[in-house]
């Protein structure tokens, strides 16, 4: 109000100070340069809960992966992502273990089994993720897991099926073989490979977009 009146004054010709109008229309001077503060945006839970929990299993997924396991729109995750202050922890640099991009044939049954995750069309049922786990000598497929997320429990499975299939009990396999795989977030996340090794076995990663199957 009072700036607006100070304006009508300078249109008029006449020049008077904010402070005296304030004075004469007793009005405090601060309530003129006050300026409303914005309110902190506000994060829904409803979305915040499905992330953290997904970014707590697999630390290194950013908010696009995030977005499409989730079945989520990438922006809303991203604003998530940003609001919470949530930073993808990066994966030290040359960890993980290659291959030549030659052919690896396997001489002997159980002496390298191969694993890899990919999104089937399930119908009625929309898209969904299946794990697999072959045994590269025989071809035989060992075990498999479908499920609706792409995490790293749908491979973990996959895998836990494989060996009870070949060695009739879930344990630490008596001779260590390998256990191919591409080099992707599944594969290559802390869940996962503790629970390669915990059965004894030993992961190697193949050249980018290479099938390891």
């Amino acid at each position: 109000m009072i700036l607006q009146i100070r304006q009508g004054l300078l249109e008029d010709g006449l020049k008077v100070s904010i402070e005296k109008l304030c004075r004469w229309f007793e009005v405090p001077r601060r309530t003129v340069y006050y300026r409303p503060t914005k309110a902190a945006p506000k994060v829904n839970e409803a979305y915040v809960k499905p992330i953290k929990a997904m970014i707590e299993e697999n630390p290194a997924f950013g908010y696009r992966t995030v977005a499409y396991l989730l079945g989520m729109n990438k922006n809303t995750v991203q604003r998530v992502f940003q609001l919470m202050s949530w930073q993808v922890r990066k994966r030290p640099v040359g960890f993980r273990p290659r291959v030549q991009a030659l052919p690896a044939v396997a001489q002997r049954p159980d002496e390298r089994w191969a694993t890899d995750l990919c999104r089937v069309w399930c119908g009625k049922d929309g898209w969904a993720s299946l794990a697999l786990v072959i045994d590269c000598h025989t071809r035989e497929l060992l075990g498999w897991h479908l499920s609706r997320s792409g995490k790293s429990a749908t491979a973990e499975s996959a895998l836990e099926q494989a060996l009870i299939s070949r060695f009739g009990v879930l344990g630490k396999v008596s001779k260590p073989f390998l256990l191919r795989s591409d080099n992707g977030l599944v594969f290559c996340s802390r869940s996962y490979t503790a629970l390669v090794r915990s059965y004894g076995l030993q992961q190697e990663f193949i050249t980018p977009y290479k099938m390891p199957l």
